[in-house]
């Protein structure tokens, strides 16, 4: 099995045909920060080795809190160390990789790792694929070996030449494994975790991130989320996703508490933020919409939290001005793909007043972090655009992997030769610098020449009182070329005509941007991330 390899040169070999491109204007105030960071590279590019300083520092400093099992950080070091030793013993080698198939919890934290320890990687599997989509994921993975919880072994039997240990039998396979000298040659720009995209388009690609990628997220955490030791962080978005495995290791690098949520119940989840007093959190705005609205038809006490993160789409201005109420903290709104290890853009809370002057920017994804270049780019010529242009995103940091698994062709096709990232999103940058997103340029819909953003047309019909879901997509049109046709799913015991719909968007936007056509169906179909797969709409 050939090792991965990066497919593209160092930065510095192509500096020079870099696009000019449009720097962050939030740079002001931030040179100190970054006299921090840069100061402290030992853990930019040290992980693990963060980890165990906070391990030797306060050894039984709470570290992971799943349900009433509470792993200190002595027990989460020695713990992982015995692990590597054992994979290690056991015939492992630098690169070999390792999955796992299992419900969220410190299980994922604990072979990331114990995998990084003995210089191999962690393949964390979607539990919510299908036999058939697990079995394409394990194929192209290759892992030596797979831990499966009990309730997922019937997706993987008799799949593969891949060892299969049971979760609940990991801890005497481990004790019954040679104990070995763990490798000494280990470097932070070796893979450590592999992530599957989500595959709207049908086709999941291995996403490979280093040690050195994942720890970008800790900079950030330190000197501008404000984490630290007395920090708890609250995981409750899929560790198969960026945004719970890696958002999972922000307080643990700083010597924090993670608490790792079964799930997002909003009753279960209140309590659970009461009772470990969450300083911060990372949520989906469905998942902030259930927990306020429960809190209102409950009327309990909301817990207090200091900062809440969202991500996946912006947040409404009604919901935000009641999470606000709510929860009183600051908000952030966070923009990133698994491809840049997590967040590299932000809008701050200062951007978070929807009784402000900038109201506008809550539609907004915000700035680039200071480590991070952005460029918007007309995606055919690769020319950079002026402000307020609608391109491409493309993205340049250390943080941004550096190809696909087993897939030279289409990490070349991602990754430009001098490091840019084209993100497949179309957005435009304005005059402050501020991040705003179209749509995927795979959506886009081109009518009578005109460019129709699908994801605009969705934004406004969200608003209609008797839409529950809605996509949009591109069909032909003897006339135009394309039109739009929009998908709705109605609210339980609302009604609405494709008239109604049609008639409310031309109320907010272009007419020519509305709809031509309106198809009601019972659901919305989705991939296992909980996507809307538009393939399948188009089929």
């Amino acid at each position: 099995m050939s090792p991965w390899r990066p497919v593209i040169p160092s930065m510095s070999e192509t500096e020079q045909q870099v696009p000019k491109c449009q720097r962050p204007s939030n740079l002001e105030g931030t040179q100190d920060k970054e006299r921090k960071m840069d100061q402290a590279e030992d853990i930019v590019v040290g992980l693990v080795k963060g980890v165990e300083f906070h391990a030797r520092a306060n050894p039984a400093k709470d570290c992971l809190i799943f349900d009433d099992r509470v792993i200190d950080f002595d027990q989460f070091s020695t713990g992982t160390t015995e692990m590597a030793r054992a994979l290690t013993g056991r015939g492992f080698s630098a690169g070999d990789r390792i999955a796992v198939l299992a419900q969220a919890s410190p299980l994922f934290f604990e072979l990331l790792f114990a995998a990084a320890k003995a210089n191999l990687i962690l393949v964390p599997i979607n539990n919510r694929l299908s036999v058939r989509e697990v079995g394409d994921v394990l194929a192209d993975a290759g892992p030596r070996l797979l831990i499966v919880a009990d309730e997922y072994l019937h997706l993987v039997d008799g799949q593969g030449p891949w060892e299969v240990v049971a979760e609940h039998d990991l801890g005497s396979w481990v004790a019954a494994q040679s104990v070995a000298v763990l490798p000494l040659d280990r470097s932070p720009d070796d893979p450590m975790l592999i992530l599957y995209t989500s595959g709207t388009t049908g086709i999941p690609k291995g996403v490979v991130l280093t040690e050195r990628n994942l720890s970008y997220l800790c900079r950030m955490a330190r000197d501008l989320w404000e984490f630290s030791a007395d920090s708890t962080n609250l995981v409750s978005t899929p560790l198969f996703h960026i945004g719970g495995i890696g958002w999972g290791l922000l307080a643990l690098s700083q010597g924090g508490r993670t608490v790792v949520a079964r799930d997002t119940v909003p009753e279960a989840l209140t309590e659970l933020m009461r009772r470990h007093r969450i300083t911060h959190a990372f949520m989906v705005p469905t998942v902030i919409q259930r927990l306020v609205d429960f809190i209102d038809a409950q009327n309990v006490e909301p817990p207090a939290i200091e900062h809440l993160f969202y991500g996946a789409a912006p947040i409404g201005d009604a919901l935000l001005r009641r999470a606000i109420a709510a929860f009183g903290c600051q908000f952030h709104h966070v923009y990133g793909m698994t491809e840049t290890a997590g967040t590299v853009v932000t809008l701050d809370p200062a951007d978070h007043d929807p009784d402000g002057p900038n109201i506008h920017r809550l539609q907004s994804c915000g700035k680039p972090m200071p480590w991070v270049e952005i460029a918007i780019v007309d995606p055919d010529s690769g020319k950079a655009l002026e402000s307020g242009a609608v391109g491409e995103v493309r993205l340049r940091s250390d943080a941004i992997t550096r190809g696909y698994w087993r897939k030279d062709e289409e990490s070349a096709k991602a990754i430009t030769a001098d490091g840019w990232l084209c993100t497949g999103d179309a957005g435009e940058l304005d005059a402050d610098g501020y991040l705003y997103l179209r749509d995927r340029y795979k959506d886009m819909i081109v009518s009578g020449g005109e460019n129709i953003y699908p994801k605009e047309i969705e934004n406004v019909l969200q608003f209609h009182p008797a839409v529950l879901e809605v996509a949009v997509i591109g069909v032909p049109h003897e006339k135009w070329g394309e039109t739009p046709l929009a998908i709705v799913v109605l609210r339980p015991g609302f009604s609405a005509t494709a008239d109604d719909i049609m008639e409310f968007t031309r109320r907010h936007l272009a007419r020519y941007k509305a709809p031509s056509r309106v198809e009601f169906r019972e659901s919305l179909p989705r991939n296992a991330s909980g996507k809307v797969m538009k393939h399948v709409l188009r089929a």
